[in-house]
């Protein structure tokens, strides 16, 4: 089992910059690949970024390369996402995600969810 918490979220004006953390708990860490979602209100969740189990590989949607920067820290058992350059339409909950653990890239499942911390980009 894995225990994801996200922090880090806020309020920012376009063009600024924040980092969320996602804090895991429980065995293994290192041998996760993880995700960040988010989901704006009245979408879908969606993939932001995703990062292999050894920090190696790293995957993002289109709509973020670029600006975001998905990272992470094993020895910490953190993930971060440094998202900058933000506009309003990043505005949504942002989520970590992580899967069942086995060191394995890509990712093809997501097994555990954090609860998810607000971003808000204002114009």
């Amino acid at each position: 089992q894995v225990q994801l918490v996200e922090s880090g979220g806020g309020s920012v004006q376009a063009g600024g910059s924040l980092r969320l953390s996602c804090a895991a708990s429980g065995r293994g860490f290192s041998s996760h690949g993880m995700g960040w979602f988010r989901q704006a209100p009245g979408k879908e969740r969606v993939i932001v970024a995703s990062i292999s189990w050894s920090g190696a590989s790293a995957y993002y949607a289109d709509s973020v390369k670029g600006r975001f920067t998905i990272s992470r820290d094993n020895a910490k058992n953190t993930l971060y996402l440094q998202m900058n350059s933000l506009k309003p339409d990043d505005t949504a909950v942002y989520y970590c995600a992580a899967d069942r653990g086995g060191a394995s890239w890509p990712i093809s499942e997501y097994n555990y969810w954090g609860q998810g911390t607000q971003v808000t980009v204002s114009s």
